[in-house]
């Protein structure tokens, strides 16, 4: 595998480790929730139809879904829209039904078979693994990303599409010219959950990937080898970021780091995007509506620690 840049090389993650890959998010106008994130300084990929095969050496056929994403340098955030009449696309319908925003967290695997058995060990009852992929331009030419995606069936995982990803082609996606945003922004370091019952919620996803869990009161997480999980209840995240689930579970956002807070907080000022301040320096934005949910910018080697979501804090 040939590496164009150093980020396309930090994504695989060793041989039995996960990382926190990348979010999606179900949007029904994928150039409203792409002008919204331009509007936070994000720099977003083209658009891109994706194909899939259904079965090992199947046709490839159209996924009925597009993306946009924003490429970061330790992970990336996904827009996903439904374009066509296909179960996977008619499954983002239903899931925006709900609420537009986050719908799935993807972990990064280089071992997707023992995803599979793991998750079948566990009696998730994972579906047969499918080969992903979309043409990417690059600077000199058309080529073709590549996935292997671990999916379980549509409910199996109250909170979305949780799912695995094994990258093959990284160098397509990760490009230079795509890695720098004026909000600067560098890394997808974690996601907040928030479900009626932390514990058992928190248990479930131990038994999905293998990873512990640990509590910190009412809140629960989970470190993967490169990002983490929490999973609080709506009365603590209320407490702690003034924010109101829309409904349970809900997946409210994600943290990202940022290399200079402070040029952060400028830029969006000048944006007149507000943020709100949380511990440490770290802002809080609440998403368009186009987008949903709520994001946390972060200074580099900080972390939305437990305790910033205790009584009294």
């Amino acid at each position: 595998m040939t590496f164009t840049t150093d980020a396309a090389r930090a994504q695989l993650p060793e041989a039995g480790a996960l990382t926190l890959d990348h979010v999606a998010y179900f949007v029904p106008h994928v150039e409203a929730a792409s002008d919204a994130l331009d509007r936070l300084g994000f720099t977003l990929t083209p658009f891109s139809a994706q194909s899939h095969r259904l079965e090992p050496g199947g046709p490839l056929v159209p996924a009925g879904t597009a993306n946009r994403c924003v490429m970061l340098e330790r992970g990336y955030l996904e827009i996903l829209t439904p374009t066509g009449d296909t179960g996977v696309a008619n499954q983002l319908r239903v899931a925006i039904k709900r609420y537009t925003g986050m719908h799935s967290i993807v972990f990064g695997t280089v071992a997707p078979d023992a995803d599979h058995a793991r998750l079948e060990h566990g009696g998730f009852a994972p579906l047969p693994p499918v080969s992903l992929q979309r043409e990417i331009a690059t600077d000199r030419d058309v080529q073709t990303a590549r996935f292997t995606v671990v999916r379980v069936p549509p409910g199996a995982m109250a909170e979305g599409r949780i799912q695995y990803c094994r990258h093959h082609t990284p160098e397509l996606l990760w490009q230079e010219r795509w890695l720098a945003h004026p909000n600067r922004a560098t890394a997808l370091t974690g996601v907040v959950i928030c479900v009626a019952d932390p514990a058992s919620t928190a248990r479930r996803y131990e038994r999905f990937t293998g990873l512990p869990v640990q509590a910190f009161g009412n809140v629960w997480r989970m470190d993967s080898a490169r990002g983490w999980l929490l999973f609080v209840d709506p009365r603590t995240l209320e407490r702690a970021l003034g924010i109101t689930a829309p409904c349970v579970p809900w997946i409210a956002g994600q943290a990202l780091a940022s290399s200079d807070i402070e040029s952060t907080r400028a830029f969006l000022s000048d944006r007149g995007v507000p943020a709100g301040d949380l511990a440490g320096g770290a802002l809080l934005l609440h998403l368009s509506p186009d987008v949903g949910g709520m994001m946390i910018l972060e200074r580099a080697g900080t972390t939305m620690a437990p305790a910033a979501f205790s009584p009294g804090v």
